[in-house]
């Protein structure tokens, strides 16, 4: 098990192809106080994107991240880092998109894209179904 502090928050990651657990604790939420989120994370849902969401967290690559895009009964993203050296480093590590198996769906974490094949370190988690992404 490795344990990583990202996000004001900490990720609890075991390392296989089975599915694993994220961790997430929040600092400074809206209104005041902290939370935390647990995110299971499916391989067999979408190999790639978990084998990279993985590679992230174990590098270490959301310590200090924030989420950065919140829009209420949409969604909330995160995965771009406030060191510009990292953030180049990941820039063109896109990432060959896998099948859509599993449906934008309340709850579910997905990678945001600027079109086919272009998935990086941008992920945020759906707060409806937002099965009209499913496509994209």
């Amino acid at each position: 098990m490795v344990w990583r502090r990202a996000l004001g928050a900490l990720f609890v990651v075991h390392a296989s192809a089975n599915p694993f657990r994220v961790k997430i604790d929040v600092e400074n939420l809206d209104g005041g106080g902290d939370g935390s989120f647990v995110l299971d994370v499916f391989p067999s849902w979408a190999p790639r994107g978990a084998a990279r969401f993985e590679e992230l967290v174990n590098a270490s690559f959301f310590d200090g991240v924030r989420f950065f895009r919140v829009i209420d009964g949409f969604m909330a993203q995160f995965g771009i880092s406030g060191d510009p050296a990292v953030s180049a480093e990941w820039r063109d590590k896109t990432l060959e998109d896998d099948a859509v198996l599993k449906r934008n769906s309340r709850g579910t974490l997905s990678y945001a894209t600027a079109g086919p094949n272009t998935r990086t370190t941008q992920v945020f988690v759906n707060f409806k179904d937002n099965t009209f992404l499913d496509g994209q």
